[in-house]
Order: C-alpha cells, then structure tokens, then sequence
C-alpha cells in the first residue's frame, strides 16, 4: 500500500485539519474486519451502518454517539462449559469505530436476525444553512430570498 504525504497540503489549506487526520488514519488503519459491516446511503441525508453480530445478544453490545464519532462495542461471557467440536461463530470481542461528517447524528438502533443497525442522518442547523445578505444602501428590490429569479 503507498503512503501519500500530505504535507504540501498543511501549506495551502485552512480548516481541514480533521479530513487530513482521516485520510491519515485510513492508511495506517490495520485490517481489522471483524465483524463485517455495511453502510449504506438511504437518502441524501440519511445513512445506516448494518453489523453482523451473530451469537451476540443486544444486551452483549454497546453503542456510544460521541460528537462526529460512534464506537460499537460488543463482549460475549465465555461459556467454559460448553464444549464445541466446531466453532465457526465468532463471538470475540470487538471494538468499531466509525468517523462521522460534521452534523451527522445517530437517530436510532435496532437489532434482528444476528444484524445490527444504526441509523444516522445530517441535519445542518439553521444558522449555518446558506442565506441572502442585504447591502446597506441598495434599493430593497435588489435583494431576494435564495432560490427565486429576479423578475426581468
């Protein structure tokens, strides 16, 4: 795998510190695959993260919603009594960790047949959703909400 040096980016951007400390996490990110994962785009602002967590119980895992992180946790007790001739489910303990876009949520968890799922969405509050500023001294027919078409 190449490493890319993003230094010369340090240079000539400001304010994307954290996409740079993603891309830098995502290479040095070992292989750990366990338990396999989908995400899904449902809608434009609308996401789910689906776990394969077979053998695990929901009382068995542990979802935390950190600002722009959510970390699944999942630990089974060890059974020593039982004696398996074959143990092809995994029941090991594991921690995943996924980023989160600035204002993306998580909305709700369920659990059902052996999947886990996590919905999130991005709700961008009001105050940073893009507006029309008036300019001091200009005719008021001069300004106009975003989205409408200046009359001709």
């Amino acid at each position: 795998m190449r490493n890319y040096d993003f230094s010369p980016l340090w240079r000539s951007s400001i304010g994307f510190d954290r996409l740079f400390d993603l891309a830098e996490m995502a290479q040095h990110a070992g292989e750990n695959n366990y338990p396999p994962y989908n995400i899904e785009r449902l809608s434009e602002d609308r996401y789910q993260i689906s776990l394969a967590v077979a053998g695990f119980a929901p009382s068995d895992i542990a979802i935390t919603a950190e600002q722009n992180v959510v970390v699944i946790e999942g630990s089974k007790p060890d059974h020593a009594e039982r004696d398996f001739i074959h143990r092809g489910i995994s029941t090991r303990s594991f921690r995943r960790k996924f980023d989160l876009a600035d204002y993306v949520q998580v909305k709700s968890a369920s659990f059902e047949n052996g999947l886990l799922k996590i919905e999130l969405f991005r709700e961008i509050p009001e105050a940073m959703k893009p507006r029309r500023i008036a300019i001091n001294g200009a005719p008021a027919d001069n300004v106009q909400k975003l989205g409408t078409k200046a009359a001709a």
